[in-house]
């Protein structure tokens, strides 16, 4: 028998967050506990009955069921450059500044192999969804933690980033509308972010996958409406949570066309491409109907409310999100996110996710998800007045 030993890039790496998240959860239902789970934001809606319809449609074409290009189809890509001149003013060279992905996880975690060396540092939020600093050291760079705090409003403070760092910094990631924060960015502050890129000659990566998941009239800016943000960087996106297809994994990256050139080269020697009959379904979910959208922000708004004002009755300093589908909230002053959420599983039956998880400035919080009904909602703000928290 061989000895099997894990190369050092994954003994380096902590559990990933949310598979260990599913294992409390498998536990806890082992012993019998009616779970409700607000840790993981999986959309619970069913994709929309005319993207289905078409990927039904698509898949019978013999044409599809061949290797798809690297890069995508050209009508997807020529419907992302569409989608972003209609809602956010940006013109895109479809061929040369968009890239399908299969879904933007996958760009995330490839983006900093086509660019990033050995030593190389880049710059991650934190509290921050894990992938980008587990990227960063897959490809031997070093990330630097940029905290996001309350008195920030939840954005990095990039005056406080020392000077030897950003000397070696090549690329920085951002999120807005945040995970797990649910902050909200302006384009002022992107314009900062530009600024900031030109005066260091760092790449931007921006993380865009709730920009429809927004509330009360607000519209979350893209990045690429900033002047100059083509010059330094790219987005993200993904037809996930708008449309509730998290399984179906298709995405894509948009912008500066040297960075899309950049990964696309990453992706033709790892992967290969997207199943051309999801790709046409996603360019039905992105040019059919869009009353979805609307429905979508008019549930979770509903959902938001619930948890949010049930939580301020129990004294909880919860507020309510302009944007993305979590509650961001500080746990009762005698816990520190893990106690309390292991205290929401053990006498609540409640998965939350502890805000030290992404990060050690996220210690002190907890992030719910609004992805079940505001019938299960309201039991578990019940659950919690019961538990005496």
């Amino acid at each position: 028998m061989i000895t099997i030993e894990k190369a050092e890039r994954l003994k380096q790496l902590p559990p990933y967050l949310f598979a260990e998240l599913d294992r409390k959860k498998a536990e806890a239902r082992a012993k019998g506990v009616d779970v409700i789970d607000l840790g993981v934001g999986d959309p619970d809606m069913p994709t929309p009955d005319n993207i289905i319809a078409k990927l039904n449609e698509a898949a019978k074409v013999a044409a599809y069921h061949k290797y798809p290009s690297y890069t995508g189809m050209n009508n997807f890509r020529e419907t992302v450059a569409g989608w972003y001149k209609k809602r956010s003013g940006v013109e895109l060279d479809p061929l040369k500044e968009v890239v399908s992905l299969i879904g933007s996880k996958e760009g995330i975690a490839h983006i900093p192999l086509a660019f990033i060396n050995p030593g190389d540092v880049v710059l991650v939020p934190s509290p921050a969804y894990p992938v980008y600093a587990i990227a960063t050291l897959f490809a031997g760079g070093t990330p630097y933690e940029m905290p996001l705090l309350k008195e920030n409003d939840f954005l990095p403070d990039l005056e406080t980033i020392p000077a030897d760092i950003l000397e070696r910094a090549k690329m920085m990631f951002l999120n807005y509308p945040n995970n797990p924060t649910a902050a909200t960015a302006t384009i002022d502050f992107f314009k900062t972010v530009v600024d900031f890129a030109n005066m260091h000659n760092i790449m931007i990566c921006h993380d865009f996958a709730y920009s429809e998941m927004a509330y009360d009239g607000y519209i979350p800016p893209s990045f690429l409406e900033t002047p100059g943000a083509k010059e330094v960087g790219i987005e993200f996106h993904s037809l996930s949570k708008t449309y509730n297809m998290t399984g179906w994994r298709i995405g894509w990256a948009a912008g500066n066309a040297e960075i899309i050139g950049g990964l696309g080269q990453i992706k033709s020697n790892i992967d290969s491409g997207i199943f051309e009959a999801i790709q046409v379904a996603g360019i039905e979910a992105l040019e059919g109907d869009q009353s979805i959208i609307d429905n979508m922000r008019t549930l979770y708004t509903e959902r938001r409310d619930v948890l949010v004002s049930g939580l301020q009755k129990l004294g909880i300093n919860a507020q309510a999100p302009k944007a993305t589908f979590y509650v961001w909230f500080e746990a009762p002053q005698r816990y520190n996110s893990a106690s309390f959420a292991a205290l929401l599983l053990d006498k609540a039956g409640i998965v939350a996710t502890p805000g030290n998880g992404f990060g050690d400035p996220g210690e002190g919080y907890v992030r719910m998800a609004l992805t079940v009904s505001k019938e299960r909602l309201r039991e578990a703000v019940d659950r919690i007045a019961e538990a005496g928290f």
